[in-house]
């Protein structure tokens, strides 16, 4: 039963491991990440079935590490980018020998139901596949998102919701893809936006700039669910809902800084950014130039 099952606060308990950064007060829809630093010494440990799917990628130095699954052990030398993947409802078993190596492992936690989503969202059956077990295998792709993803953790969130839903919903279309008993092709969904849909959506986020908008937010405007809102938006304006906020917001701190004597932190607050560095470091990016550079 899934009430029995290990959910992600308890499994981090399970190791004996220091906790760097959390995303626990983070409020991230459907995805809980963590970098701990791992014990030094050797370590077992026996992990009942989880409530979410894990997905643990190896930083640090290399270490050894055993894993016991269908009654065998599968043992590896875990280095920089290698990732272990278990799905929600299996149990596993882990161990390592030996002591004196310190890694950083970054942990991701999705749950069941934004996989699901996610599947449905580009027609595909979710009773029709399962995701499978990883353990040891170099993934790039994998990695760069969850490097991604640690460095929005590490700097307390900067970019926003729309970021992190952004990232996660790639890292789920990359497990379908590649880490599932998943045969059909994960493509676009077959329809798009009304422009009446696509209008109502795009003056939401102008006339909410200012706040941390989210995917389920802005699905709400045009009654449909997060996942096919960020499908359909990206196939009709060939750009994600969050890099489309991002130039607005950039667009309208660039207004404003032309026509008004406001402080540029003031600016930054008022066009939805975090922080003046977050404001400055976006526009740099998308003008070639600072903002202060603009006055």
């Amino acid at each position: 039963m899934t009430s029995n099952r290990l959910n992600s606060l308890e499994l981090s308990q399970q190791f004996n491991k220091t906790l760097m950064f959390s995303s626990q007060q983070m409020n991230w829809n459907g995805v809980f990440v963590e970098q701990c630093q791992s014990p030094v010494s050797a370590f077992e440990v026996e992990l009942s079935a989880l409530s979410d799917h894990w997905l643990n990628l190896h930083i640090g130095n290399p270490a050894p590490l055993i894993q016991k699954r269908d009654d065998r052990l599968h043992e590896s030398i875990l280095h920089e980018g290698d990732n272990l993947f278990v799905p929600a409802g299996q149990p596993s078993y882990w161990c390592r020998d030996e002591s004196g190596v310190i890694c950083t492992p970054l942990h991701i936690c999705l749950k069941p139901e934004l996989v699901q989503h996610v599947a449905e969202a580009s027609d595909i059956d979710a009773t029709r596949f399962e995701l499978v077990h990883g353990f040891g295998q170099q993934d790039v792709q994998l990695h760069q998102i969850g490097m991604l993803m640690l460095a929005e953790l590490q700097s307390g969130g900067m970019m926003g919701q729309l970021y992190v839903e952004s990232l996660t919903q790639a890292l789920v279309i990359h497990l379908l893809r590649h880490y599932s008993t998943l045969t059909q092709s994960i493509a676009s969904p077959n329809s798009s936006f009304t422009r009446t849909q696509l209008q109502q959506a795009i003056d939401y986020i102008h006339a909410h700039l200012n706040r941390d908008l989210s995917l389920a937010e802005l699905a709400s405007v045009v009654n449909i669910s997060p996942t096919y809102f960020a499908s359909l938006f990206k196939q009709t304006m060939g750009i994600s809902p969050h890099q489309y906020v991002i130039q607005q917001r950039v667009e309208r701190a660039k207004m404003m800084l032309m026509k008004t004597d406001l402080a540029i932190a003031d600016i930054a607050l008022q066009v939805g950014f975090s922080s003046q560095s977050h404001l400055t470091q976006q526009f740099k990016r998308l003008t070639g130039m600072t903002p202060k550079q603009i006055r």
